[in-house]
Order: structure tokens, then sequence, then C-alpha cells
């Protein structure tokens, strides 16, 4: 069993890369639908120097600091598991990781300008590829299949830096050979030059962005430090949750990338009413189909534990937990939804306001109280932390019908 720490603060740098570059995103949608390419062209390679950075900064975090977060992770409050042997899995998970950052960070970078530019198909089809390719090598070097050494945790971050080169490769590779539909990378690196006035707008809105993912991330890492307090069994359970919510929250991302592209396209293009309804109409449809992938969720939420080898009393809490996700992820889209919303007419301060303010003010100090000064059942305190989400939903659709929004940045 690996530690919470591996999954949980490698999660962390990947929002924290994702959030550095979404404030040139922003600008790379407009400036798409203003027919603008050299702005497009500006903002992708400001998106390198960004990720870049983050990738540095968190490489040297993890180097230098990886331990100390890990030991906030690991309790012996419990019969389940070994701490020693978590804190050991959970090293070499992560000195292999480190590795796959590189590629993660530069995939980051080729995937979200395609998705700015309405290429949505390629970053999909190349996550769809690095799945299957860590799944099969899951199986062959976690277990030792095919005449492959069992290496166990060490053979899932193998599979997972392989997977990443794979994405990424894929996504470079399109994108240099499909110049004609890919107009920003034709000389894009012939000059690394980009305008001043554009990174300090880029800088300004993205700031809050990154800041945003960067506090988001670490709340929902303080939030399963909260949960670990009740002992192993919650973290392997928890974990388990996360891989099954994760495949079905790749649809929420998406109809989310896709709101906040649509949107930004049409307020680049000064079609404001039409952004409106378009993205009106796409929270509405994120609902439905959430609530339909909710509802599977909780009619197999036994299913899903089952193909587990650990304990059963990981198995229960997991399943309660996969059903409790399973209702609330219909609100979840929704709150999704309007946070891209709200980030496609570069409103990025109350964005910040809207994600990771609320995380830390109504989230984690209530995950902190109740895990630590009531002897209150983990299941229910699972729930109220969801219900949370009921408060968050209904501010980010007053936000969103009050149109403070919309916003054409590239004119402005």
């Amino acid at each position: 069993m690996e530690s919470a720490f591996s999954p949980s603060f490698f999660f962390v740098f990947i929002l924290c890369v994702w959030g550095s570059s979404c404030g040139a995103g922003i600008f790379t949608a407009q400036f798409f639908g203003k027919g603008d390419h050299k702005g497009v062209r500006d903002t992708f390679r400001i998106k390198l120097y960004l990720v870049g950075i983050a990738t540095i900064v968190g490489a040297l975090v993890f180097y230098f600091f990886g331990e100390f977060f890990m030991e906030k992770f690991i309790h012996e409050s419990d019969n389940i598991g070994d701490p020693v042997a978590t804190m050991n899995y959970a090293k070499d998970y992560m000195m292999i990781m480190l590795v796959g950052m590189i590629p993660t960070a530069l995939g980051m970078a080729y995937a979200g300008t395609l998705r700015d530019i309405g290429e949505t198909s390629v970053p999909m089809k190349a996550g769809f590829v690095a799945v299957f390719v860590n799944l099969v090598l899951n199986y062959v070097l976690i277990f030792g299949h095919f005449g492959f050494p069992e290496l166990g945790v060490r053979g899932a971050a193998i599979a997972t830096v392989v997977s990443r080169f794979v994405e990424s490769g894929i996504e470079i590779v399109w994108t240099h050979t499909h110049k004609e539909r890919c107009r920003f990378i034709e000389r894009a690196f012939a000059s690394f030059k980009v305008p001043v006035p554009l990174v300090e707008k880029i800088i300004l809105k993205g700031l809050p962005l990154a800041a945003n993912e960067t506090l988001w991330s670490l709340g929902l890492t303080m939030l399963n430090q909260s949960f670990s307090l009740r002992g192993l069994a919650v973290v392997a359970a928890i974990n388990i949750t996360n891989t099954i919510a994760n495949l079905f929250n790749v649809f929420l991302f998406a109809i989310g990338e896709s709101i906040s592209i649509l949107a930004g396209q049409l307020l680049g293009a000064g079609k404001n009413e039409e952004a409106k309804s378009t993205a009106s109409r796409m929270i509405a449809l994120s609902f439905v189909v959430s609530a339909v992938i909710g509802g599977v969720l909780v009619l197999c939420r036994n299913l899903f534990p089952a193909f587990y080898n650990t304990e059963n009393e990981v198995k229960n809490f997991a399943a309660n937990f996969i059903m409790q996700t399973g209702i609330f992820l219909p609100i979840l889209a929704v709150v999704h939804g309007c946070y891209f919303t709200l980030r496609s007419g570069g409103k990025t301060f109350i964005t910040f306001l809207f994600d990771s303010v609320f995380v830390w003010v109504f989230i984690v100090p209530t995950a902190f109280v109740l895990t630590r000064y009531t002897a209150m059942g983990i299941i229910l305190i699972y729930l109220i932390v969801k219900a949370l989400d009921l408060i968050k939903c209904a501010i980010g659709l007053f936000l969103i019908k009050k149109g403070v929004w919309v916003n054409n940045i590239v004119n402005s």
C-alpha cells in the first residue's frame, strides 16, 4: 500500500503546472477566436516558460522536502498496513515519478494550446492511449508478467512515467506534423521572444489562477491528511475512491475545458450573448450526464472495490465513499462548469475566491475540526464535506446568472 502522499502531492504538481499556464490559455482562446495566430504563438511560448519554471520548482520541493511531507500522511492508528513499509514504498514511487514531471509539463503546454484552438480530439486520443499503456504496463510491471520482474509500487511508477512520455509524444508529434491546422507552431521556436505587454497581462490574469490551482490542490491534500488521521484503512479507501472517481471526472474536466474554450472564443469574437447561451447549455448538459454517471457509481459501489486485493474494512469504506461521490457528482459538474465559465472571461480573481478560498474557508476547516475534535465516524464526516459543494454550487450559479464573467480581454 502506498502513502497518500504520492498521488496527492503529484496531483498538486500537475495542477500547479496546469494553473501556471491557464492564464495564457485564456488569451490563447480569445486570440484564436479573433483570428490572431501570432497572438496564439506568443501565448504558447509563454506557456513553455511558465510550465518550465513550475517543473523546476516542483522537482526541487519533492526532492528535498518529500520525506517531510510523507510523514504527515502516515499514522499508526489501526492495524491495516505497515507504516514503515508504506513510507519506503512512497519514497520509491516519488523518485521515479520525478522523471515523469518533464513530459507531464511539456505535454500540458501542447495539449492546452491544442484545446484552446479547438483541436480537442488530439489530447483526448493521446490521453486514451496513455491510459491503455499505463494499464498494460501496470499489469506487466507490478505483478511481473511475461517474464518481467515483479516491481510492485516501483512498477506502478514506471508505468505512469512511460505513459506520460507516450501521451506528450503523441501531442508534440501531431502538432509539428499538422502545421496547417496548428499555425501557432510555425516558427514557434525560431525565437523565444514574447511581447512584454502581453506577458504583463498574462501574469496579471494568470497569477490568481496559478495561486488558485496551487491552493486548491493543497487544500484537497490537507483534506486527505485530515482523513488519514482515521487510519491507513481510510487512506486506502480514499485512494480507491479517487481512482474510480477520476475515471469519470475526466468528463467533467472535458466539459469544463470545452466551456472555457468555446465561451472564450465567442467572447474574443465579440459574440457575448452567444457565449452566455453556450455556457448555460453546456452546464445543463454536464449536470444531466453526470446524474447518469453518478447513478452508475451508486449502483456499482460494491463492484469497484471488489477488484482490489485488500481488507474488507477498506472495501466497505470505499463502497460508502463511492456512493457519496456518485450522489454529489451532478453538483460537482455544475461547480466545474461555473468555474470554467468564470475563467473564460478572464475573471481570475473571482475564480480564485470561488474555488480555492472556498476550499480553505469551508472545506479544510470543517474536515480539520471534525477529524480532530469529534468522535464522528468517517462516513458521516465524508458526507458533510461533500455536502458543502451545495453552497459552492449556489454561489456559482448566482455569478453566472449575473454575467460578471462576460469580458473581452484581447481587445481591452
